[in-house]
This record gives structure tokens, sequence and C-alpha cells, in this order.
């Protein structure tokens, strides 16, 4: 993983010609599956949303219940190990020991959601509160967090195709010269950015905490990738569009909204909190100048360090088998939260006048910036960090009535905030990336105060 120990590595021609043989095919899968967009029965979408997607609805009320039982067991499980279990050789100990105190309520408040939730789709004469299991809410959110608990096994299986035959270190040498210094960050997190936008925000996240924890990223360049690139997906962000009534702008907005993220990010990699965070890998070991210098002759040095890297992976049997252990362990505690937070935050946004009155924030900036019904869109951005959908869902019933630069608005803003309780923040603090609910919250509200304008700026431009 270190690209000084790849360059200086000396292969046989036997091992040169394996390297490339296996960088070829294993790269290829990797491709198909989680960037190549196929078409089945009418619907398109890339292989690996296809079939955890098919997974999900051939399992059906199975599936559900399987997640809820998970989310219940964890649930349980978390209290005994934080606040009863005294044998600290114990798995269930050691499993909860980093969580705070405050996580097992958490993680039982997402067991009761999930409880009621399970009634209600088993049998239809129970009636859980309304609020919980309201179409908007309580559906909504849990089939986001079914959806994000078979995208982490699914995803461990192919994961080891991506990240040991050689793309992720051919693309990070051709990207080197334009990350490190415009968003400092090395190359290889092209690799996140695009796997974010044709599959999930999810796998962008988890591919930035394996290599973190594989050492390939620092805590700063993880933090940065993690909270800068992992953007919506194609497929949710036409959904978005289309609820706008925005579809015949498809293109020109979705184009926009990628350009508005990079040049946030390019503002966000100079500001703190993240700005601050240590160059230092998850060993402690620090970061050198000579490692965040780009190498010369990038196709030659890429194309090399592909071969190698695949010249040299672990077997990848064994490799699936430890991918799929680490997103086993990691899966309970991301499903759980997800619920329980994500069903909070919607109630919040829904039921109180909480994200009306931070959106009054932002009134006189968009009114500055000539922004139409500033005031009727106001309250719909700050509730973007509950869920990327309720933006757009906040103004609805509104499209007729508001202008198409104001929608425009609603929608890049929410697309580009990127941060958000419902799945991101969670999947985030879930897995090993290094930073805090606290400094994601404030990179929120840093990432959309910057992009009100820029979208501004795009909007007097297209409409």
């Amino acid at each position: 993983n270190d690209n000084s120990v790849l360059d200086a590595l000396v292969l046989t021609r036997e091992q040169w010609r394996s390297g490339i043989v296996k960088a070829v095919i294993f790269t290829l899968i990797a491709v198909i599956i989680f960037f190549v967009p196929v078409t089945v029965r009418g619907s398109t979408d890339v292989t690996f949303g296809i079939i955890y997607k098919n997974i999900k609805a051939g399992l059906g009320l199975a599936g559900l219940w399987m997640g809820g039982i998970i989310i219940m067991g964890n649930g349980l499980a978390s209290v005994y190990g934080k606040y009863f279990c005294k044998n600290k050789d114990s798995a269930v100990y050691r499993y909860y020991q980093e969580d705070s105190v405050l996580h097992p309520l958490f993680y039982l408040l997402g067991s009761i959601f999930a409880l009621i939730l399970m009634l209600h789709y088993t049998f239809p004469s129970f009636e859980g509160p309304a609020a919980i299991v309201s179409p908007d809410i309580g559906e909504t959110v849990y089939s986001i967090a079914t959806d994000v608990a078979w995208i982490i096994p699914v995803s461990a299986v192919f994961m080891p195709f991506l990240l040991n035959y050689g793309i992720v270190d051919f693309i990070g040498s051709l990207m080197e010269p334009l990350m490190r210094p415009v968003f400092k960050i090395p190359g290889r997190s092209a690799v996140n950015a695009i796997a974010s936008f044709v599959s999930s925000a999810s796998v962008g996240v988890l591919i930035t905490s394996k290599l973190y924890q594989k050492g390939i990223y620092t805590k700063k360049e993880a933090a940065l990738i993690a909270t800068g690139f992992s953007a919506v997906s194609v497929g949710f962000a036409y959904k978005v569009i289309e609820t706008a009534d925005l579809s015949e702008y498809f293109l020109p907005i979705y184009f926009i909204a990628l350009l508005v993220t990079l040049i946030v990010s390019f503002f966000m990699a100079r500001i703190p909190p993240l700005s601050r965070k240590a160059s230092v890998f998850a060993d402690g070991r620090q970061q050198t100048k000579e490692e965040r210098v780009p190498a010369r002759a990038v196709l030659k040095t890429g194309a090399s360090r592909a071969v190698k890297k695949a010249a040299t992976a672990p077997n990848l049997l064994k490799e699936i088998r430890s991918s799929l252990l680490d997103s086993c362990y990691v899966l309970p505690k991301v499903i759980s939260l997800l619920t329980a937070v994500g069903i909070i935050a919607m109630l919040i946004a829904t039921y109180t006048p909480v994200f009306n009155w931070i959106g009054k924030l932002f009134e006189p900036l968009l009114v500055l910036l000539q922004v139409p019904n500033a005031a009727e869109i106001a309250p719909s951005l700050p509730v973007g960090i509950a869920e990327m959908f309720l933006p757009v869902l906040m103004i609805a019933d509104k499209v007729g009535t508001l202008a198409v630069g104001a929608r425009y608005m609603v929608v890049t803003v929410s697309m580009v905030q990127i941060i958000f309780f419902s799945e991101t923040i969670v999947v985030m603090m879930s897995t090993k990336i290094p930073v805090s609910l606290k400094e994601l919250i404030v990179c929120f509200f840093e990432r959309t105060i910057v992009a009100i304008p820029i979208s501004a700026l795009f909007m007097h431009l297209l409409f």
C-alpha cells in the first residue's frame, strides 16, 4: 500500500505476466459490477445496484424482518456489552467498548422503531404511532436502512476486486496531479467519487474507510474524501430532480451539481475543521512530503503500480472472506443508528419549527443573491441534514407556484450538502472515518453556506 515500496518492487517476467492478467480480468469485473449501467426489464442501474435490490425484493417481508431482528438484537446486546459485561476478553464487551454511553440508548430506540415498523408491515390491523409508521418518515428511513443492510455485504464481496488489483493505483496516479494540489487529497479518491456517483454514497464512505484502515489515506484525507466526495448516485439524483418537476433539465442540473460539489470541496479543504486534521495514517505514521508529490510519467507509473499490485495481491477468497467479516462487524451498528437517528431527525423536521427557524438565517443570503421565492425555500435548505430527499419533499406540493430557479436551488444545494443523518452521517460514525458528529454538523452548514452563492451563479446563467 506504500507507493514508494510498490515503485521499488522488482517482478520476474512470470510475475509481470500474471500481474497483467489479474489486473485486466479482476479490474474488468470491478468496473462491470460498480460502474457500468445495464438495463434489466426496463430498469437501468449498475450491476451492483441490481444485485442488492433483487436480493431485497426477493426476500420481501422476510428480508425486512431480518433487518429488524439484527437491529433489535444489537439493541439488547449493546446494553449488556456496554453497561453490564465485566469480562474485558468477551467479544460482546470488545464490540461495544468504543461506543459512548449514549450509543446503546440510540440502538434501543432503533429497536423500538424497527419493532413497530415490523408489526406495521406484517399485520395490517396493527396501528402504530402515525408519526413513526408514516410513509414519509418511518417507511422512508427503514427502506434506506434495509438498502444499506444489503449494500454493505454485497459491496464487501466485490470490494477486493476494486481495491486489490490495481484500478485504484492506476487512476490514483493519473489523477494525482489534479487532486493533490486542488483538493489536498490523493488521486485514488477519484475512485470513491465515481463509486458514489454511479452506485451509492454508502459505497463511497465504505471504500474510504477501508483505504484509511489499510494505511492508504491519512486522517485528513479520509475526512476530506468522505465528507466531500461521497455524493448521491445518479438514480437518486434523478428522483430528486423529477420530484421538483425539473426532469427536462436533468443533465444540466446534475452536472452543475457535480461541478458545485467539486468547487465546495476545494474550499472545505482549506477551512476548519477539516483543514486542521492531521496528515497521519491510522497506524500513527506521519505522512512525508515525498508521499504528497505527484509521480512523473503518470501513465507509465500508474500502469506499473497496477500490475505490481495485482501480482502481489493476497488470496482472493481469503480477501472476500475478510471483507465480508468486516462488513458483518459494522452492519448492526450502522442500520441500528440509521433507523434511530434517521427517524428522530425526520420527526424533528416534520413536526417542529426548528428547521424553519434555522432556515430564516439563510433567507437574507438568498434575497441578496436574487433567488426567487427566497422566503418559501429558505426552510428547506437546513432540513437536508436530516435526509437528502427532505428539502425537495418540503416544496413538492408547491412546484406549480415556485419559480424554476427556486426549485433548481433547492435541488442543487441538497445534492451538494452530502452530509445527512439518514445515511452518510450514520455510516461515517459507524466506520473508522476519523471525524466527529460535531465536525460533521459544522461541515454540513459550511457546505450549505458555500454552495448557495455558487449554485445561485449557475442559476442565473441557466435560467
